[in-house]
């Protein structure tokens, strides 16, 4: 059954919150996921406090308009058309982005905590499939295409980083410590010759 009017502007006004939430954001071609694959992947990215949503192109774009600033809210009305219609053109004549690159079916992924984790699994469960691509997207602000999308999935994740942080903070820690336990094991050893040497003095004393 197609959606209302007010479903699609719903849906529009979710999009838009979901992506001014996001710290990442990814469209990818999920055409030939089945849907056991797609609940698997779902499944992963909600671990790492992420989702991925399948929604009409038309509706994702009005929702990135709203959300970016520069566009309307809601679905486009009669009186606006020779508008839009301007604003279609001047998409055409800019360079490809993200948005441009919203044609055929379209999943997107919004991370909303750690954003290189997500992007690891959706890469990766597309690559173990051999089936769809990665498209475009966002990091913050930044404009995405698919060679940065890959690039990004081969970064570490926040929690690897954390775990190289450490380390690099106990290796230091770790030398001081050796340095303290010898120069104790010094100290202890140099009051062990004190004790002798009076020991042996009271002796030849006697």
């Amino acid at each position: 059954m197609p959606k209302t009017r007010a479903q699609k502007e719903e849906t529009v006004v979710k999009l838009s919150e979901k992506l001014g939430r996001a710290k990442a954001v990814v469209f990818t071609d999920y055409k030939g996921l089945n849907m056991k694959q797609l609940s698997d992947l779902r499944d992963k990215l909600r671990e790492q406090n992420a989702e991925l949503t399948v929604t009409k192109n038309t509706l994702l774009k009005m929702a990135l308009a709203q959300a970016r600033g520069d566009g309307e809210e809601g679905l486009p009305t009669h009186d606006r058309s020779e508008r839009l219609a301007s604003e279609d053109v001047r998409r055409e004549t800019e360079p490809a982005g993200p948005r441009a690159a919203l044609e055929g079916p379209t999943a997107t992924l919004f991370a909303y905590d750690d954003e290189i984790s997500p992007i690891k699994i959706l890469v990766k469960a597309l690559k173990d499939a051999s089936i769809g691509k990665v498209k475009s997207g966002f990091l913050g602000e930044m404009a995405l295409d698919e060679a940065k999308i890959i690039q990004l999935s081969s970064l570490p994740t926040k929690d690897e980083l954390r775990g190289k942080t450490v380390g690099v903070l106990v290796a230091p820690l770790q030398g001081i410590l050796s340095v303290l336990n010898g120069n104790l094991r010094n100290l202890v050893y140099a009051l062990n010759q004190i004790k002798i040497s009076k020991g042996g003095d009271a002796q030849a004393s006697s």
